[in-house]
């Protein structure tokens, strides 16, 4: 098959356990690029966190994906795009989990800001290292939040059943974290709204990815392809799956789709 645009998830896929891109994955992918074919990376990660693990000629190339669709931002085409949730949405959230479980780790995303009731920091979980700007309980449920994200023991059923049809929920990082955000936010659509500017079909993009929140990319793109380290639910979706995040995935199964003189 012939492909125009590959999609790239980061952590779990692009990024290797120690959170960096390896020499090979970044040559295959400047490789595609090379050679005519859209790059766009597809994260639930903020801006800030992007811009600390990618290098710069990945930057300039790219088109990004953050939040996991909440926030598009495509030099190439010109779309800046935010799909926040309604502050009236965001307090009644933050309410339900807070009176459920007020010992939860619960903060907010907004655009490139990340802000919170108390001083923590997840870089065990993110490996960035600083906290969130804290905010009064107030402040936060005025605001319309990019993402709401939380750490921490919740019925994930009955969190499902109350908002499910308004929002989407995702639980990624082996359960760990619990991912919220506008119901029409998802990577997705962003990459469909990235390949409509592009005029690119969805059926001519390669996508790969480890984990729940790729679920959607996978059931409309053409071909997804899961990380050997990727949930079996992906797997099952894929249509093939490489090698893991540590062993160099993505460059293996992008470099078959180069000229001969480009392979490693």
């Amino acid at each position: 098959m012939k492909f125009s645009t590959v999609v790239i998830d980061l952590d779990g896929t692009l990024l290797n356990s120690d959170k960096q891109v390896s020499e090979r994955n970044y040559n295959a992918i400047l490789a595609c690029h090379g050679q005519g074919m859209n790059i766009v990376f597809a994260t639930a990660r903020p801006p800030r966190t992007v811009k600390s693990f990618l290098r710069e000629e990945l930057l300039r190339i790219g088109s990004f994906v953050y939040y996991n669709g909440a926030y598009i931002d495509c030099k190439h085409t010109g779309i800046e795009h935010h799909e926040p949730i309604d502050s009236a949405l965001t307090s009644e959230v933050l309410d339900y989990c807070l009176s459920s479980h007020a010992d939860l780790d619960i903060s907010l995303e907004v655009k490139d800001e990340w802000l919170s009731l108390k001083a923590y920091d997840y870089s065990t979980l993110t490996r960035i290292k600083g906290g969130p700007s804290v905010k009064t309980l107030e402040e936060l449920k005025s605001i319309d939040a990019t993402k709401i994200l939380f750490t921490g023991k919740m019925d994930m059923e009955a969190l499902k059943e109350r908002f499910a049809a308004r929002l989407n929920i995702v639980v990624t990082d082996n359960g760990e974290l619990v991912q919220i955000s506008a119901i029409n936010a998802s990577k997705e659509n962003a990459v469909a709204m990235l390949c409509q500017r592009l005029n690119v079909p969805l059926g001519e993009v390669i996508v790969f990815g480890d984990d729940y929140n790729d679920v959607g990319l996978f059931e409309r793109c053409g071909w997804p392809v899961a990380m050997g380290n990727a949930v079996e639910h992906l797997k099952k979706l894929s249509q093939e799956v490489t090698d893991t995040n540590d062993a160099d995935g993505v460059a293996k199964a992008l470099e078959r789709l180069l000229p001969t003189e480009f392979m490693r």
